[in-house]
C-alpha cells in the first residue's frame, strides 16, 4: 500500500519541543519501515505560518489521494499535527475514508482509522481534534491578552475613528492618537446638529456634506456612518471593545452631556422594544422551514397548546400556512435522548481510559515546551541583569539601555503568557471528555426535569441544522454527540 507522510509545525516552540519537521519525518519513516504492506511514496512537509497556506498544502494532500487508484495510507505523527480545525481538510478526508480510499495512521496516538473502524476509534479521533482546536484557540489568546494590557493603560488598539488620526511619536514606534485638525470640528458638528432633535440622520448627512466632511476616499459619508459616529462613546472619552467599555487616555471630542443628548434623540424615534422572549418556547429560534429556509414561529392556542408555523417571508417558495403541534416536533428529539440514555457505563470507562493514555503523551509534550520557554526566560533575565550592571558602570548609554530593556521585558511578558497557556491547556481534557459522555447519558433525565428555557438551551447544545420538513423535525447531532449515538448502537463486546 502506498504511504504518504504529512508533517506540520505551527510555532517555534513546537520546533524546539521534539516536534520539529525533521523529527516528525524521522518518526514517520521509521513507522512505515516497520509496518508491513506500507511503502513510502510521497512526503508533504510544511510550516503552518499562514492559515491560507495551510489550506493550500492540505488541498495538495486531498488531490493526491483522490487521484490514486488504490487505498493510500496517510501517516501523521499525531492528530493535532494533522489539523486543529474541523473545517480544514477533515470533511474531505472523512469522505475519502468512508469510501475506502484512504487510511489515517497516527502512531503517536496509537490510532489507525479505516473504512471499517469502530465507533470507539472514531470517537477518540473526534475528541482529539476538538481538544487540539481548543488548545490552538487558547494559544491565540496571547494577542487578546496583549490587547487587554493596552486597554488597561487606556490605549486604543485599532485605527482611530474619523475625527482623530494615528501618529508615531518616535523611532521606537510609540503610537498615539490626536485630533484630525481638518475634520475634528466637523465631526463635533454632527453631534451638535443631531442633539437638537430637528435633524434626521439623512439631514445631518446632507448638511455635513455641504460643510465639507467626506471620507478618506473623498465620498460623502453614508447614513450608517453618521449613526455609527453618533453612537460611538470614543468621542466623549470611553472606548468600546468586545469585552465592554473602558476609559481611554485621548482627548474627548465632545462632552458626555452632548453625547447623552444624542442618545436620547436616537431612542425617541417611536421605537418600542420587542419582547421577543416574553413567552419562552422550546424550539424558539432553533427551527427553520426546510422548503424556504424561513424561521418557524411559535404560537400558543387556548393558553396551553403550542404550534409552530413558517413565517412565510418568502411567499414565492412557501405560501401555505401549516401549523404543527410542538409535541409532534418533540417526538424525534425524545427518540435521540432515549438512545443516548442507553450508553453503557463500561463503554464510557473504556473511552476514558484511552483518553487518559493519550493524555500522558500530551503531558510529555507540554513538559518539553515549558522547559524551552523557561530556558529562554532565564536567559533574558541574565542579559537584563548584566545590562543593568553595564549601565551603572557607564558601559552602555541610557538610550541603548532603554531600548533593550523594553525589548527584553516585552519578550518576557510574551513568554509568561505562553507558559500560562501551556500550563492550563488540556491539563485535564480527559475529565472534560468524561463529562461529555455522562452528559449524553443523562440528557433525557436533564431534559425532562428542566424548565422551558433550560430545555431550549440543551437542544441548542445538542442539535444543529434543525429544520421542519413537512410536519416532521429533521436535525443532526453536534460533534461528538453524533459519534456517541453511533457508539450506543454498537453491540457491546463486538468490534466494528
Amino acid at each position: 500500500m502506498k504511504a504518504i507522510i504529512l508533517a506540520r509545525v505551527s510555532t517555534d516552540e513546537q520546533k524546539e519541543a521534539g516536534n520539529s519537521l525533521p523529527a516528525q519525518q524521522a518518526r514517520m519513516r521509521s513507522y512505515i519501515d516497520r509496518t508491513e504492506n506500507l511503502k513510502l511514496d510521497k512526503e508533504y512537509i510544511f510550516d503552518e505560518s499562514a492559515y491560507k497556506e495551510h489550506r493550500k498544502e492540505f488541498q495538495k494532500v486531498i488531490d493526491y489521494v483522490t487521484d490514486q487508484k488504490e487505498v493510500v495510507a496517510l501517516c501523521c505523527d499525531k492528530v493535532d499535527r494533522l489539523t486543529r480545525d474541523f473545517l480544514v481538510g477533515l470533511p474531505a478526508l472523512e469522505r475519502l475514508r468512508r469510501d475506502g480510499l484512504v487510511e489515517l495512521h497516527f502512531p503517536g496516538d496509537n490510532l489507525v482509522l479505516k473504512k471499517e473502524s469502530p465507533a470507539t476509534d472514531l470517537f477518540h479521533f473526534n475528541i482529539a481534534v476538538s481538544l487540539a482546536q481548543y488548545y490552538s484557540n487558547a494559544i491565540s489568546d496571547n494577542v487578546k491578552r496583549s490587547y487587554e494590557a493596552k486597554r488597561r493603560r487606556g490605549e486604543w488598539t485599532g485605527r482611530a475613528p474619523i475625527g482623530y488620526t494615528n501618529i508615531t511619536l518616535d523611532e521606537r514606534g510609540t503610537k498615539d492618537i490626536i485630533f484630525d485638525e481638518e475634520r475634528a470640528h466637523l465631526v463635533r458638528r454632527i453631534f451638535e446638529l443631531y442633539a437638537t432633535g430637528n435633524y434626521s440622520l439623512k439631514k445631518v448627512r446632507e448638511q455635513i456634506a455641504k460643510d465639507g466632511l467626506v471620507s478618506e476616499s473623498g465620498k460623502v459619508l453614508a447614513p450608517s456612518m453618521i449613526e455609527h459616529i453618533i453612537k460611538n462613546p470614543f468621542y466623549y472619552g470611553v472606548a468600546r471593545s468586545k469585552r465592554g467599555l473602558y476609559p481611554h487616555k485621548y482627548l474627548p471630542l465632545v462632552t458626555k452631556e452632548l453625547w447623552d443628548q444624542c442618545q436620547k434623540v436616537a431612542s425617541s424615534w417611536g421605537k418600542k422594544p420587542f419582547q421577543y422572549a416574553a413567552k419562552p418556547h422550546i424550539f424558539r429560534g432553533l427551527l427553520r422551514c426546510a422548503r424556504c429556509g424561513c424561521a418557524m414561529s411559535p404560537e400558543t392556542a387556548k393558553g396551553k397548546y403550542v404550534y409552530y408555523s413558517c413565517t412565510n417571508a418568502k411567499k414565492d417558495l412557501c405560501d401555505k400556512k401549516v401549523y404543527i403541534p410542538e409535541k409532534d416536533l418533540l417526538k424525534p428529539v425524545y427518540e435521540v435522548l432515549r438512545a443516548l440514555d442507553k450508553l453503557p457505563q463500561e463503554r464510557i470507562d473504556e473511552v476514558v481510559e484511552g483518553l487518559k493514555a493519550s493524555h500522558r503523551s500530551k503531558e510529555a509534550f507540554h513538559g518539553n515546551a515549558l522547559a524551552g520557554l523557561r530556558k529562554e526566560y532565564d536567559m533574558l533575565q541574565q542579559r537584563l541583569d548584566k545590562m543593568y550592571l553595564d549601565h551603572l558602570d557607564g558601559r552602555i548609554t541610557q538610550d541603548a539601555y532603554d531600548k533593550y530593556l523594553h525589548q527584553f521585558k516585552a519578550r518576557q511578558q510574551e513568554l509568561n503568557i505562553l507558559l500560562e497557556e501551556h500550563t492550563d491547556a488540556d491539563e485535564s481534557y480527559f475529565v472534560a471528555a468524561e463529562t461529555v459522555l455522562n452528559l449524553a447519558k443523562r440528557a433525557l433525565e436533564i431534559f425532562e426535569s428542566s424548565e422551558v428555557p433550560e430545555k431550549r438551551a440543551l437542544l441548542n447544545f445538542l442539535l444543529q441544522n434543525s429544520v421542519v420538513d413537512g410536519k416532521n423535525a429533521v436535525f443532526a447531532l453536534r460533534s461528538p454527540f453524533d459519534t456517541i449515538l453511533t457508539l450506543t448502537k454498537q453491540p457491546t463486546g463486538l468490534r466494528g
